[in-house]
C-alpha cells in the first residue's frame, strides 16, 4: 500500500526519519521577566546593604562582641612569695588547705550505716584531732546544714575525709599562709590575716615584694567552651620562684629564744628581747622576743604580742649608754683614753645630787675604771668637759633623735629633749651622761654599739637579705646606708675599755674562757607615763661585743621589770648573753682569741650590776 504524502514528507532525502516538527511556544510576557529581575536586584541590594551594615557600619562592635563570646581572661593563682632564713629554711609559705563543712540533712542511712551521724563523728574525730566524737555530734545537732567543723586542714586530712565516701561533707579548697617555725621567729616574720594581708613583721613591711602582681591572660575558647591551646601565651607558666630571704639564722634564733624564755620566766619579767647583729653589715642574725605568738593561730594571741617592742618601744638605756658617751668625749677631745676623772661618790648638779649606785666613790679613777665600775659621778665629770651645746650636737650626730631605718614595721624615733631645754637645764647633760633623761629603742642601742665594734660606722640594722631563687642565689639585694660617727681609733679604744667590764667588772657573768668579750651592763629606772620614775620598776640589760680583737657580733639582752631582790643587768641579762654567745661561737665557728683574754680584774666592792640611775633630792 502506497505511503501517504504526510509520511513521505517526514523522511529526509537520505531516507532516515526525523522527529515531527512542532510549532514554537508562545513568548513570556515582558512584564513578568522584568518583575523577576526586579526581585533579584532588590535581593542583591538588600544583601549588599546587610553586608555593609555587618562588615562596615557594625563591624567593630560585632568584632568586640565575638571576641567577648569566644575569648576570656585567665588569671592563674600566684601565691605570695615564700620567706626563708639565711640557710634556706622556710619561715612562711602559701599552702593548699581545706575547710570542712557538714550538712547533716544530707546524711543518708544505709543498711550498713543505719546511724550516719554517729558513724561520721566517730571517723572524723581522729582525723581532725582537736574535736571529740561527742563535740562533733553536738555540732551536728545545732543546725541541718552549713556547719563549719574545721579550717586549715592539710591535703592528707582532706584525703582521709574523702575516703569515708559519705555525702553531706563538703571540703572547700583555699590557699592559706603556713609558718613551719611557729613562734620562733614570729616577731620578725609576722603573720597574714584571713584576707591574706600582712599585719606584722616582714609580712607587713615587705608587702610590695611578697605580693606579686596578678597577671591575667587572654585565651580563646572553642564552640563547646574548651580552651584552644594555640591561644595560650608562651609565658603562662613562667613565673620566677624567687623567695624573700632574711638574714636570720634559725639555729641562733631558736637558741636565743630558748635562753630568753627560761630567764624571763625565772625572773617573772614582763617582757624581754635578745638581738644578735653583725657589726660590720647590720645583718640581724637573731631577734627573739618574749612573750611570742604562733602566727598560724594569731587570733589566739594577745594584741600586744604582735608589736615587736625591740623596734617600737622606747626606754631609758641607763649605763649601757656610757660607752657611747665616752666615744663622743674622745672624738671631741674633751678627754683622752688615759685621762683620770674625779669620783667622790656623789656630785651636786644644781639642786640635785647624783650618786653612784653603790653609794661609794673611787676617788680619782681612769676612764677605763669609770666604764668598768659603771660610775655615774665620773660620767658627769667627763660630760662637764664639753659644752652642753656640743654634747647635744653630737648626740644628734649619732642619730639619737632618729630611727635606725630597720626594715620592720612600727619603728619609732628615739626621744631627745629640745635643744633649748637640754642646754639651759644643767641636770639634762648630767643625767644624759649615764643614760637617763632620753629614750631609745633596743635596736637603736645595738646599732650604736655596733658603731663602736666596727670602727665608728653607723650601719643600718636589717632583716631582709634580698630575693633568692631555689639555689639561694640572690637576684636582688636592697641598699642600706652607712654613716661614719666615730673615729676608728676612739671606737677601738672604747671597745677595749668594755672588755674590762666582762673580765672583772659588772658583766663578768658573760665571761667566756679563751675569748675576748667586751660588754656593758645597765640597770635603769623605768620612766612613768606621766613623768618621773616608777617605784620598784626597772629595765635591766647587757650589751656585748664578740670578739674584741676582731669584732664580728653585737649581742644584747633586755628585760622589762624582772622580779626579785637581785635583778640587775649583770645578774639577769649578762648570763643570757653568755649563753647566746656560746651558741654563736659553736654555730658560726668563731675561733678563740689569738692574743688571749685579759687577766681577770679584782671583783668590784659594790653589788654586781647595781648601776641604777640618779638619786634626786
Amino acid at each position: 500500500m502506497a505511503a501517504s504524502p504526510a509520511k513521505l514528507s517526514a523522511r529526509s532525502q537520505s531516507g532516515q526519519l526525523k522527529a515531527p516538527v512542532r510549532p514554537l511556544a508562545a513568548a513570556l510576557p515582558q512584564g513578568r521577566i522584568l518583575l523577576v529581575w526586579g526581585v533579584l536586584a532588590l535581593g542583591a541590594l538588600g544583601l549588599s546593604y546587610r553586608l555593609y551594615q555587618l562588615q562596615i557600619a557594625q563591624g567593630s562592635a560585632l568584632q568586640r562582641q565575638a571576641r567577648a563570646q569566644q575569648s576570656t581572661r585567665l588569671q592563674p593563682y600566684i601565691p605570695r612569695r615564700a620567706v626563708i632564713d639565711s640557710l634556706g629554711n622556710v619561715l612562711a609559705t602559701d599552702q593548699l588547705m581545706y575547710t570542712l563543712f557538714a550538712h547533716p540533712k544530707y546524711f543518708t542511712p544505709t543498711e550498713k550505716i543505719p546511724d550516719p551521724k554517729t558513724y561520721i563523728a566517730r571517723n572524723l574525730a581522729p582525723i581532725l584531732g582537736n574535736l571529740s566524737e561527742k563535740e562533733i555530734l553536738r555540732r551536728f545537732a545545732e543546725k541541718e546544714s552549713g556547719i563549719k567543723l574545721a579550717t586549715r586542714l592539710s591535703e592528707s586530712q582532706a584525703a582521709k575525709i574523702q575516703s569515708l565516701g559519705m555525702g553531706g561533707l563538703d571540703l572547700e579548697k583555699q590557699y592559706a599562709r603556713f609558718y613551719p617555725q611557729e613562734e620562733i621567729a614570729a616577731g620578725v616574720v609576722g603573720y597574714v590575716d584571713g584576707a591574706h594581708q600582712g599585719q606584722a613583721g616582714v609580712e607587713m613591711s615587705q608587702k610590695q615584694i611578697l605580693e606579686r602582681d596578678a597577671v591575667s591572660f587572654s585565651i580563646r575558647r572553642g564552640a563547646n567552651g574548651t580552651i584552644l591551646p594555640t591561644s595560650l601565651p608562651e609565658n603562662l607558666l613562667r613565673s620566677n620562684d624567687w623567695q624573700l630571704q632574711l638574714t636570720l639564722d634559725m639555729r641562733l634564733q631558736r637558741a636565743a629564744l630558748e635562753a630568753l624564755r627560761a630567764q624571763a620566766q625565772k625572773y617573772k619579767a614582763k617582757r624581754a628581747t635578745v638581738i644578735i647583729m653583725e657589726a660590720q653589715t647590720g645583718e640581724i642574725a637573731a631577734l627573739a622576743n618574749y612573750p611570742s605568738f604562733n602566727p598560724n593561730e594569731y587570733y589566739k594571741a594577745k594584741v600586744e604580742y604582735f608589736k615587736n617592742w625591740a623596734v617600737s618601744d622606747l626606754y631609758e638605756p641607763g649605763s649601757t649608754f656610757k660607752p657611747i658617751n665616752v666615744a663622743i668625749a674622745l672624738d671631741q677631745k674633751a678627754i683622752s683614753a688615759n685621762d683620770r676623772l674625779s669620783d667622790p661618790g656623789s656630785v651636786r648638779v644644781g639642786p640635785w645630787t647624783i650618786s653612784n649606785a653603790s653609794k661609794t666613790g673611787g676617788g680619782i679613777i681612769s676612764v677605763t675604771e669609770a666604764i668598768r665600775s659603771s660610775s655615774n659621778v665620773a660620767m658627769v665629770a667627763m660630760v662637764r668637759k664639753m659644752k652642753p651645746e656640743v654634747f647635744y650636737r653630737q648626740l644628734q650626730a649619732i642619730g639619737l633623735d632618729r630611727k635606725t631605718g630597720i626594715d620592720l614595721p612600727g619603728e619609732v624615733s628615739s626621744y631627745l629633749k629640745d635643744k633649748d631645754e637640754f642646754v639651759s637645764q644643767v641636770i639634762e647633760p648630767a643625767t644624759a651622761s649615764f643614760g637617763q633623761g632620753f629614750s631609745l629603742t633596743p635596736i637603736k642601742l645595738v646599732q650604736l654599739h655596733a658603731a663602736l665594734a666596727n670602727g665608728g660606722l653607723l650601719v643600718t640594722p636589717h632583716v631582709v637579705r634580698g630575693l633568692a631563687d631555689a639555689r639561694q642565689t640572690l637576684h636582688w639585694r636592697p641598699d642600706y646606708p652607712i654613716k661614719k660617727v666615730f673615729s676608728p681609733a676612739n671606737a677601738q679604744a672604747v671597745t677595749k675599755m668594755m672588755e674590762t667590764v666582762v673580765d672583772g667588772g659588772t658583766g663578768k657573768a658573760a665571761h667566756i674562757k679563751g675569748y675576748r668579750v667586751g660588754g656593758k651592763t645597765g640597770t635603769a629606772q623605768k620612766a612613768g607615763p606621766r613623768g618621773g620614775y616608777l617605784p620598784n620598776a626597772k629595765i635591766v640589760s647587757f650589751v656585748a661585743i664578740l670578739p674584741v680583737d676582731q669584732p664580728r657580733y653585737v649581742v644584747a639582752a633586755i628585760f622589762d621589770e624582772p622580779q626579785g631582790g637581785n635583778t640587775y643587768g649583770g645578774t639577769v641579762a649578762a648570763p643570757v648573753v653568755k649563753q647566746v654567745m656560746e651558741s654563736l661561737i659553736a654555730i658560726k665557728g668563731i675561733p678563740p682569741s689569738t692574743d688571749g683574754a685579759l687577766s681577770p680584774l679584782a671583783p668590784l666592792n659594790a653589788q654586781e650590776g647595781a648601776e641604777a640611775g640618779a638619786v634626786r633630792d
